[in-house]
């Protein structure tokens, strides 16, 4: 495991398209949430214990805002075949086990996450009504084997501000998380392997 920042796309970056399969059946893409407050895209896995910290309350917070007119999909942009415990059967399985609502596609290429300079998981990135980026950056302050609880604090507060159409303070703190695992020969130029200290 790499402990990895989130690279900080430049805020009013308009999102990056994509179509990707999703575990329900079919596939998910940019354009089906063109008519929503904000979207919400989150890269993230199955077996990262940054993610694992975090799911019961991305479960709470996705069940929240999706009834106030918020897209979210998540994406797992993992090398899956180094990794099978993120493969698209376990995708399928982890979001039965966790109940979540919002499609969780696979991005078996990996060139979404580099379209969207995505680098741990999770990785947050928050879009207004016209898909331009106003939040990057952590859930909250709380991290594995830290007494802090997880709220989704920092997110939860630029959510409230897309969803009525205000900017989120430009201040935002990185998300930190394990690296996306790259296939080899395809890490993007951002790619530190040593990590963050």
């Amino acid at each position: 495991m790499v402990r990895t920042a989130s690279t900080m796309m430049p805020l009013g970056t308009s999102a990056p398209d994509f179509t990707l399969p999703e575990t329900d059946g079919g596939t998910v893409s940019l354009s089906d949430f063109r008519d929503r407050k904000a979207l919400l895209v989150i890269f993230m896995c199955n077996h990262c214990p940054y993610v694992k910290h975090v799911a019961a309350q991305l479960k709470l917070l996705s069940d929240e805002y999706m009834q106030h007119g918020v897209g979210i999909v998540a994406i797992n942009s993992n090398d899956v075949e180094a990794y099978p415990d993120d493969n698209f059967e376990a995708m399928k399985a982890e979001k039965a086990a966790r109940v979540y609502g919002f499609p969780y596609a696979l991005d078996a290429d990996q060139s979404v996450a580099i379209a969207y300079g995505a680098a741990c998981t999770p990785d947050f990135f928050l879009f207004d009504a016209d898909q331009k980026l106003v939040y990057r950056g952590q859930l909250d302050d709380s991290r594995p084997k830290t007494d802090l609880p997880v709220t989704g604090a920092d997110l939860r507060a630029a959510l409230d501000e897309a969803i009525v159409g205000r900017t989120p303070p430009t201040d935002q703190k990185p998300a930190i998380g394990c690296n996306i695992k790259w296939k080899p020969g395809n890490e993007p130029s951002y790619f530190n392997p040593s990590g963050i200290s």
